[in-house]
């Protein structure tokens, strides 16, 4: 017992000059250096935020008026918002669809897209019924250019009468069915391809034209009047037909005349004319046969005539029916 108390008391003598060695140690090792405190950055050496330059107006933008050049700049701004744009001569020209403010950033979301950019000035995009005879097979694609025939069709009494004729010359075919001209695939063979089979797997039911102002008013009667058929023809082939040939056709309204002393007004045209209308009966029979504004038929007494002592009433019959049809007429007994 005696023993393991000394040899207890020996381990921890050692441990003691052990710990204290230790502590000697730690007492005569170097201070460690201070830490030096991070260098403040002077503003000149700041990172700056990325720009980017987007269109942003120069002045307040109504809808539905043209963007002049001069209300818009190119500004720098931290954010570069989807659809932007970042050359002002892009945007300039075209038409906001809603009012934009000063300082406001141009996206092409604000803007009038679509069919309506493809329309000329004077012209209007008409859709008519289409099918695949005349659509020339369905073989007609946004972009062609058409001759517009229509055939007017009399009952069948009247046969004679029935006439087809060219209605309106060279005009562009903004779509076709479901292919419009503001989405045409690319022109690879892939793209052609594409629109082949979407043509085919939907049969195309409307034609949307590209027509004068004041030929839209022949053009709705001649689909409501008979059957409207396109022929394709050469984008390269410019002929029309002169219009110096044949008379012009009377208007539905009639303008005011000229008062005196004012000078002799000149021939309508554009807006005015399609102001003006047409009729139906003008545009098939061209507006010369005067007959065509009477009645179909008129019914009169006959003329009395004294032929051997008997009234031309009683050797024909009482009465006379006046049958007319255009600039024919026939008489009929009864």
């Amino acid at each position: 017992m005696i023993h393991l108390t000394k040899i207890i008391a020996a381990i921890l003598v050692l441990l003691a000059i052990a710990l204290g060695g230790y502590a000697f140690m730690l007492s005569r090792a170097p201070a460690p250096a201070p830490i030096a405190a991070a260098p403040i950055a002077s503003p000149s050496k700041v990172q700056d935020a990325p720009t980017y330059p987007v269109v942003i107006a120069s002045k307040a933008l109504p809808a539905g008026q043209v963007i002049p050049a001069d209300a818009l700049r190119v500004a720098q701004l931290s954010i570069n918002p989807a659809g932007a744009f970042q050359d002002a001569a892009v945007v300039a020209g075209r038409v906001p669809v809603f009012d934009l403010g000063e300082g406001s950033p141009l996206l092409e979301a604000q803007l009038v897209s679509g069919l309506a950019l493809r329309v000329s000035e004077g012209e209007r995009a008409i859709a008519v019924r289409a099918d695949e005879v005349m659509g020339v097979g369905n073989k007609v694609q946004p972009g062609d250019f058409v001759d517009i025939f229509v055939m007017l069709k009399s009952d069948g009494r009247d046969v004679d009468r029935s006439q087809a004729r060219l209605l309106l010359s060279r005009k562009r075919v903004l779509a076709f069915g479901s292919a419009s001209i503001d989405g045409l695939p690319s022109k690879g063979a892939d793209g052609k391809a594409n629109a082949q089979a979407q043509q085919r797997t939907e049969a195309p039911r409307t034609a949307v034209l590209a027509v004068a102002v004041d030929e839209v008013n022949r053009l709705t009667l001649g689909e409501s009047s008979g059957r409207l058929l396109l022929a394709l023809r050469n984008p390269t082939d410019t002929a029309e037909p002169d219009p110096k040939l044949f008379a012009e056709l009377p208007t539905a309204l009639q303008p005011l005349p000229a008062k005196p002393g004012e000078p002799r007004r000149v021939s309508l045209a554009g807006l005015d004319k399609a102001q003006a209308g047409l009729t139906a009966l003008d545009l098939i029979a061209g507006g010369t046969a005067e007959g065509n504004r009477r009645a179909a038929a008129i019914v009169r007494p006959a003329v009395p005539t004294n032929i051997g002592g008997r009234t031309g009433s009683a050797a024909r019959g009482s009465n006379e029916v006046e049958v007319i049809r255009g600039e024919r007429s026939e008489t009929m007994r009864y």
